[in-house]
């Protein structure tokens, strides 16, 4: 099992796409205690990696003691970054620390888009420089990228620039209107593209030896079954099943895209929500809707719940609008 805990809403950059709204650090977020007892927690309740993201989480102070401790639980702690703050120095300390890898955002091998999406100048270059700090250090890492329409044709090349550089996995986050993402929503892939691009992302797979993995785009999993590509995964969407999330506050949700607070944890314990949540125990056990239940991939596919949530007016449990398989086709 895998979680998320989004350790700040603070952050360096201003991306276009942020699902967090990231900027300023808020005033309740949790402190160093506060989120030390949150990783026992997680570790009661059975998780065995935690992804360390912001926001930022390069800017938390107390980064480098949340991922010693984290390792001394028996957690993998694994970092979500932007990569612009890891010099050889810091990727040094993160390895000195017990961090298992760390997650690069790269949107593209044109140094013009990637920095239009960060809204940062020069935030190609840093990032790049990151990838090779890692590398030097011996510090696991793996690009993240999320795709829209303006840079799904590169997307195989992003993953040839990841082997280049060294990366063990390339992990294509598919754009979910939720935060600033709300903003572009018109340039997320619908119905035929986002399908077309699936196929792309794994027929690339039988090329190349590091792991790439489609997420928000659990249809992946259909179409490798019908391909007969071999995949380490056992389901598409994992909200509320194996995976969740905490927000800066100590907020809960079941997916970073599904804004529906399920608790807090400075209220009520971690390992209590993920047990007993309604929330959660809907998403494992209540067949989903419309054809989301009907297509005969439910148990291996799920659906987007945070993108069946944005286009059903709040109704987590309800088909997904873009895949092709007996689901309806709206908003295109």
């Amino acid at each position: 099992m895998i979680i998320s805990w989004n350790t700040t809403q603070e952050c360096n950059i201003s991306c276009i796409h942020c699902y967090r709204d990231a900027g300023n650090k808020r005033t309740d977020e949790l402190s160093t205690e506060e989120g030390k007892k949150l990783l026992d927690e997680m570790e009661r309740a059975g998780f065995k990696i935690i992804i360390l993201s912001g926001g930022e989480p390069l800017m938390r102070a107390d980064i480098y003691e949340l991922i010693r401790y984290a390792k001394s639980i028996g957690l993998r702690p694994v970092l979500g970054t932007n990569g612009i703050l890891i010099t050889e120095e810091v990727a040094i300390k993160l390895k000195e620390a017990g961090l298992g890898a760390a997650g690069i955002s790269l949107d593209s091998t044109d140094k013009a888009i990637h920095d239009k999406f960060r809204q940062s100048e020069g935030a190609w270059n840093k990032t790049i420089a990151a990838m090779e700090a890692c590398r030097k250090a011996k510090l696991p890492f793996q690009v993240h990228t999320t795709i829209t329409n303006w840079n799904e044709k590169e997307v195989t090349n992003i993953t040839d620039l990841a082997v280049e550089k060294g990366a063990m996995a390339h992990h294509i986050f598919f754009l979910v209107p939720t935060g600033r993402g709300k903003d572009i929503e018109d340039t997320t892939l619908k119905t035929e593209e986002y399908e077309a691009v699936l196929t792309r992302i794994l027929e690339k797979q039988k090329e190349v030896s590091i792991e790439l993995k489609p997420t928000c785009a659990p249809q992946f999993m259909r179409i490798a079954k019908e391909r007969n590509i071999p995949m380490r995964f056992t389901r598409g969407c994992l909200a509320g099943t194996s995976y969740c999330v905490i927000l800066p506050n100590g907020d809960v949700q079941a997916c970073p895209y599904l804004p529906t607070k399920i608790g807090n944890v400075k209220e009520t314990n971690f390992d209590v929500l993920w047990r007993d949540s309604e929330m959660f125990n809907q998403l494992r056990h209540e067949p989903l809707k419309g054809g989301c239940g009907t297509c005969g991939y439910d148990k291996i596919c799920g659906g987007c719940r945070a993108r069946a949530y944005y286009y059903s007016d709040g109704d987590y449990m309800a088909e997904e609008p873009w895949c092709d398989r007996g689901i309806r086709k709206t908003k295109q």
